[in-house]
């Protein structure tokens, strides 16, 4: 595949999550103070809202490796287009079971479109060092949702005219993540690249399949508490400042990160990359414990550096030993993730019921990060289950 196809097949399946994840999972996070404020929705419905979202990512995930008879390029249209309209769907006066039926099922979408974008560009294109700007899309989907949602708050828009916006401008990157899709399968495939001396230095320090799967549904659980409430966080404390900003550095940090932690997977493996992701992550999400608006701000930039970093060494890892498994690696490991997050906002929304705070969340959170690293590491007591199978 010449080199223009390739950046134009990267672009279409980067665009794929701009809207899928950035758009159609994370900007419920930014507007969801607003829809406080507003009288859309309490923090309890909110939490549920949340929970059915990471419910139906799970779903999604599940049925990604049921639909196998169906081109990831067509599971891409399904997750762009169903995602634009549930974003128009929150623009209409729903009540509040509603709310969180119509993010369960846009937690589908997301789901398709991780699961789908990754299988067309790593597998269907074999672009395999497209990865980084791929997992990017996601960190750009929350600049730029959060930001349109900064801008159309300070211009006084509704919480519901501001889903209006979103989905608007959803459609426009549907239009052109699509054009893009049909163009790059014109061109032949790219032959696959073999590996380079860091590369086959490295081979060994892959890990298991199911100890893999471990380890992501943990960074689920992990990273979820912060990428859900960090806004609501931040609003009791920088009461001047509009705590969807501090939302953007999130997916800011993660922009570039999956640049870094694809190189960092390069040059040291799955193994010492993903432990170090994760203990970065870990110290980023136990940060708001202190509640000073600079630990608010380096939670933001750490979680952010890191949360898609760890799909970028992760999936890649994945799609290496899938041929060593029968079932789906790569929706399963979605799967895991989502069953990660599922669980995270219930715990969150039940601890805060009873303390009003989500300090012990968030260090329950970090500690299972930890744990994921841990799990990383050749410890001689997991050694017989770290090699590859």
């Amino acid at each position: 595949m010449p080199r223009t196809h390739e950046r134009e097949a990267t672009i279409a399946a980067a665009l794929v999550l701009v809207i899928g994840m950035g758009f159609g999972r994370f900007a419920f996070t930014g507007l969801y103070p607003l829809m406080i404020s507003d009288h859309t929705i309490s923090v309890q419905a909110g939490s549920y809202a949340a929970a059915a979202n990471y419910a139906g990512y799970l779903a999604g995930a599940l049925l990604s490796a049921v639909l196998t008879g169906i081109p990831s390029r067509r599971l891409c249209a399904l997750a762009v287009v169903s995602t634009v309209a549930l974003l128009g769907a929150l623009a209409l006066p729903l009540p509040e079971r509603a709310i969180v039926t119509v993010r369960g099922l846009a937690g589908i979408s997301s789901a398709f479109a991780m699961v789908a974008a990754s299988h067309w560009l790593i597998h269907d294109r074999k672009h395999h060092q497209g990865a980084p700007a791929l997992f990017a899309g996601v960190g750009i989907g929350i600049v730029v949702s959060a930001e349109l949602i900064a801008l159309a708050h300070l211009n006084a828009l509704s919480s519901r005219a501001i889903w209006l916006t979103l989905a608007v401008a959803a459609a426009a990157l549907a239009a052109a993540a699509l054009n893009l899709q049909r163009r790059s399968d014109r061109a032949p495939a790219v032959a696959p690249q073999p590996l380079s001396a860091h590369g086959q230095a490295h081979s060994a320090q892959l890990l298991a399949p199911l100890r893999l799967i471990v380890i992501y549904g943990l960074a689920g659980f992990g990273y979820i508490v912060t990428a859900t409430y960090l806004p609501l966080l931040v609003g009791q404390v920088l009461t001047a400042t509009d705590p969807v900003h501090i939302w953007a550095v999130f997916g800011l940090g993660a922009v570039p990160s999956c640049f870094f932690w694809h190189a960092m997977h390069e040059r040291f493996g799955t193994r010492r990359s993903l432990a170090s992701n994760l203990v970065v992550q870990a110290i980023g999400v136990a940060l708001p414990v202190l509640h000073t608006p600079a630990a608010y701000v380096l939670s933001a930039l750490l979680v952010g550096g890191t949360f898609m970093g760890t799909a970028t060494i992760a999936m890649p890892a994945a799609r290496k030993v899938a041929a060593a498994v029968r079932f789906n690696m790569l929706a399963l490991m979605t799967a895991s993730f989502g069953i990660g997050q599922i669980v995270g906002p219930l715990m969150a929304n039940a601890i805060y019921a009873r303390t009003q705070a989500f300090d012990i969340s968030l260090s329950i959170a970090a500690a299972s990060l930890v744990a994921g690293a841990v799990l990383c590491v050749d410890l001689p007591g997991n050694r017989a289950q770290s090699h590859p199978v």
